[in-house]
């Protein structure tokens, strides 16, 4: 396959050597990062004109290089197929040419009926997937044969030949959503966290990024001010400092394949709403900067509770002071878990995350 037919290249940016954009090539290199822009809308009722990601572009490259060292790749702007199908294969193919290179696609701008194309893409090379979705709305629609936002989760929930392995659902807002879906989650044993969960400290929601191999993120969960950030704003949602704050918790999963961020609209004029979405690139990749630099042997010390008569255990990472639970020696057969979970064990609860995995 070459990709230079699937791809126009991402126009040239004066940068100075501290930014951002002086680190960023055209070209990919094993191991590193690659942004690929993305124009097709037309799962979400849009379309797929060629959208001008210029002024995004500037903004994020005009950002501190920092002291990064994972190369970073812009491979430019996807060019949309002749209907949404072929937009879904061809973006599959490119995605998974970069996973066997051992690249890291971010994938920016689309509509969320995108995320399916990168779980196929990682799903085709690895199984069992932990998959977070951060989106305000979850639509279980099976009525339609045609992949839209409406109905991708449900193709990829359903799938029995590649099925996931755990889905976490964030920033659900309850008002908008049908009771039934929910409750159809509960019942499988999926998580769904409440947008007032996630407000003020990624604290207790860190542990759902933890082993994630992907992440998506529909920009409707985040609210909107003066113009709208999203193809279907919002009033309420994750402010501009938290959406960021969870970015970087993304880039920091121990597994992440890929990651989208999808329904930003792409027709801002806006300053600020261009500065968010750069600044939102920019938290994730500093995460998964910091993620690489993580030493691979890691320590833990073991912690011992009886509640009641049952005895659980927690882990503590010496190095990254992140917290387990489970009694296995092997820490990849442990949950992760918050240091909030351990404390209200200590007091003798353990919420229901905790204990279906006790079961």
């Amino acid at each position: 396959m070459n990709i230079e037919d699937l791809l126009i290249p991402a126009p040239s940016i004066p940068t100075e050597k501290w930014q951002l954009g002086a680190m960023i090539k055209p070209e990919i290199k094993e191991g590193g990062i690659a942004l690929i822009f993305c124009s097709d809308e037309r799962g979400a009722g849009g379309t797929a004109t060629p959208k001008n990601f210029t002024e995004v572009r500037k903004q994020l490259y005009q950002l501190s290089r920092h002291d990064w060292e994972v190369p970073i790749a812009d491979l430019g702007d996807f060019i949309s197929g002749k209907t949404p199908e072929n937009t879904h294969f061809a973006l599959q193919e490119l995605l998974t040419y970069c996973l066997r290179k051992h690249v890291l696609p971010i994938v920016i701008g689309g509509s969320n009926d995108i995320s399916y194309s990168v779980f196929s893409a990682i799903n085709h090379i690895y199984k069992n997937l932990t998959y977070v979705q951060i989106n305000n709305m979850l639509t279980l629609d099976h009525s339609d044969e045609t992949l839209t936002e409406k109905n991708f989760l449900a193709k990829i929930l359903s799938s029995e030949t590649n099925p996931v392995g755990k889905y976490h659902h964030l920033g659900f807002q309850k008002h908008s959503n049908e009771y039934d879906a929910v409750k159809l989650m509960n019942e499988v044993n999926f998580d769904i966290i409440r947008l007032a969960e996630m407000m003020n400290s990624t604290e207790p929601i860190e542990p759902y990024f933890r082993k994630a191999d992907l992440v998506t993120i529909s920009c409707n969960a985040v609210e909107s001010t003066a113009e709208p950030f999203s193809v279907q704003p919002q009033v309420n949602g994750l402010n501009r400092r938290e959406i960021c704050a969870y970015m970087k918790e993304a880039g920091l999963s121990e597994n992440l394949k890929s990651i989208g961020i999808f329904n930003y609209q792409t027709s801002s004029k806006n300053y600020l709403n261009q500065q968010l979405l750069a600044q939102m690139i920019w938290y994730l990749l500093e995460g998964i900067n910091i993620q690489r630099s993580h030493p691979k042997e890691r320590e833990y010390e073991t912690f011992w509770i009886m509640i009641g008569d049952h005895e659980v255990a927690f882990k503590r990472d010496t190095f990254s002071n992140l917290w387990y639970f489970g009694k296995s020696p092997n820490i990849a057969e442990c949950l992760p878990c918050a240091k909030s979970d351990f404390e209200n064990a200590k007091a003798g609860h353990l919420n229901n995350r905790l204990l279906r995995f006790e079961e």
